[in-house]
């Protein structure tokens, strides 16, 4: 079992465990060619209780280390974040942190003085957060960090991620400007590449896919199909609370809470073996905690499977590895399913979800709107029948996802090669 809680995956051990990422290196010998590269990773987390995010950072840390490394650069990180906490920290002897609050971003010695200290900024908008669907006070923190970097004159890339929506003038202007100043910025998906390119069509705009698909695991592969059939189900407290107190804010078209518990309800008639599955953990804000209504809901259905909390992402993808189907509220429990082999239904809450999976041609999914509380779970219950087929479409898609991470890598090496002259200089 890895131990991301304990420390980071040693840089050579995840380019293993993560598929193509890339040929080991060879025997080390002595060099003198070799510098250092300080690396910011801001809008990452080390201990965030969504376990989303820190997906995201071990990956992109992966990624980073590997193209670096490639390059004869030693690299060491910065991780720029809010406070979060609610999870084991993430590690390592290269890997420091920075806490960002309102404080901090407006004193000379806090953030400036941070970004100052790096050759380079990785920004990843914690996956989806450069956008106006979070309110004024996330975005600002989002925008002010991206211009206190390009006043440092630090190369800034925008790492794959959710570009958008921006419904409103203000946002879309500050948000083109900072795109503008990138080095490059990347989507995750097509619509958010077409959102971009139309924000800010002199900018560098590039396509490639979500990192956290080349996420470090143990494969539990092989005990899928042995015994009973084993369904998770990564309910959503967020969705739940929203269901539940009538605002209903992503414009569901189902019942969520009503979906949840009809879809349990069903697959222990079937005699399925239920697991209740987290991805998302919140010690301050309860109605955003998948593991309090995790508790709820197998108060309700003893005979569900509670998962325990996970250390850290790698073993929650490596738990969801040995089951036989998921369906996920959770974008990133998705994400670790579709990328270890278990065929999974997404249900969508937002447009990310159909832009990055419809994007790799997985048509299952239970969309924002267009089906009601009985429809979704009919879907749903269809699609667990046709999950040896979603299986094979799974692995065709895989196929793309390297390639397009390449693109990604690519991005990568031109900035690294920047800063390194600059360091160098």
């Amino acid at each position: 079992m890895i131990d991301a809680s304990s420390h980071m995956p040693d840089v050579m051990e995840a380019e293993a465990q993560a598929g193509n990422m890339a040929a080991k290196e060879e025997q080390p010998v002595l060099r003198t060619d070799i510098r250092a590269i300080r690396i910011g990773l801001l809008w990452h987390s080390l201990s965030s209780g969504n376990l989303g995010v820190g997906a995201l950072t071990l990956a992109n840390l992966a990624l980073a280390s590997q193209v670096a490394r490639a390059m004869n650069l030693s690299p060491r990180f910065l991780v720029m974040s809010m406070r979060d906490g609610d999870a084991p920290r993430i590690g390592g002897p290269d890997i420091e942190s920075f806490t960002i609050d309102t404080a901090r971003l407006v004193k000379p010695g806090g953030f400036l003085k941070a970004v100052g200290g790096v050759d380079c900024v990785l920004d990843i908008g914690a996956g989806d957060s450069f956008a106006d669907i979070y309110g004024p006070k996330r975005f600002l923190f989002l925008w002010l960090t991206k211009m206190l970097t390009l006043a440092r004159r630090k190369p800034l890339l925008l790492s794959p991620q959710t570009i958008g929506p921006f419904t409103k003038w203000g946002y879309r202007l500050f948000g083109a400007w900072a795109m503008r100043g990138a080095a490059s910025v990347v989507a995750r998906d097509d619509q958010s590449l077409a959102v971009a390119r139309e924000m800010a069509p002199g900018a560098r705009i590039r396509l490639a896919v979500d990192v956290a698909f080349v996420l470090p695991y143990e494969s539990r592969r092989h005990l899928a199909g042995q015994g009973r059939l084993k369904v998770g189900v990564n309910a959503s407290g967020l969705l739940f609370h929203e269901a539940e107190s009538g605002r209903n804010r992503f414009g569901l078209g189902h019942d969520y809470a009503q979906f949840t518990r009809k879809l349990i309800a069903a697959l222990l008639d079937r005699g399925v073996e239920v697991h209740l599955v987290l991805h998302a953990t919140s010690k301050g804000d309860p109605t955003d905690d998948d593991g309090r209504l995790a508790d709820r809901l197998a108060a309700e259905f003893p005979m569900t499977v509670r998962v325990p909390e996970f250390a850290g992402p790698s073993e929650a993808k490596s738990y969801i590895s040995g089951l036989d189907f998921l369906v996920a509220g959770r974008m990133h429990a998705c994400i670790g399913a579709y990328s270890a082999g278990t065929p999974v239904v997404p249900v969508a809450y937002s447009r990310k979800f159909d832009g990055l999976f419809g994007m790799l041609g997985h048509r299952w999914m239970v969309p924002v709107n267009g089906k009601d509380t009985d429809a979704a779970l009919a879907y749903v219950l269809g699609a667990l029948d046709e999950r040896e087929a979603i299986a094979v479409a799974q692995a065709e898609g895989m196929k793309r996802v390297d390639a397009m991470l390449d693109v990604y890598r690519e991005e990568l090496r031109m900035l690294f090669a920047r800063a390194g002259g600059e360091a160098a200089a």
